[in-house]
């Protein structure tokens, strides 16, 4: 399979998109922070030093999706049409599991989007905790679906 972000010299490129069609596209990554049980607690307490945890991550994750093209070098501009972050305290993890959820009408896919939500909600989950656990981990980042466009309809199994 050819990748599309080299040309047929092997260099970097954006691909051109301008011939794509204009569709409704979706995409859902996952991504999660183990955490002592203790660590645990503090987030469902409310108790954190830097205040809401979940709701400075969600709303990180949300400001990480609409900046993605200024991280990723060759993601194109989207008009991102939604993003919803959420994360819920998991005993059995223990940690924080998050969902990012990325929507657009346009030429290429937002699986970019959805994936830098999740990590970067996963790294402010850190941040806001550090002080308590620095042995977090944040891990499982991956798309979980994509829809829409040439390529169809993708879900992992």
């Amino acid at each position: 399979m050819a990748l599309t972000h080299f040309d047929d010299q092997g260099r970097a490129h954006m691909v051109d998109v301008s011939d794509k069609a204009v569709t409704s596209r979706v995409a859902v990554a996952e991504a999660h922070v183990k955490m002592s049980p203790e660590t645990l607690d503090i987030v469902q307490q409310g108790s954190a030093k830097k205040g809401d945890v979940l709701g400075v991550a969600r709303l990180a994750g949300i400001m990480a999706a609409k900046r993605t093209p200024d991280l990723i070098p060759l993601c194109h501009p989207l008009p991102v049409t939604k993003v919803a972050v959420e994360l819920e305290a998991d005993p059995a993890l223990p940690g924080i599991r998050i969902a990012a959820t990325v929507k657009t009408t346009g030429q290429t896919g937002v699986e970019m989007e959805a994936l830098t939500a999740a990590s970067v909600a996963g790294l402010t989950v850190y941040d806001m905790l550090k002080a308590a656990d620095k042995a977090m981990e944040i891990g499982g980042v991956r798309v979980l679906l994509k829809d829409g466009g040439k390529s169809g309809r993708y879900q992992a199994s």
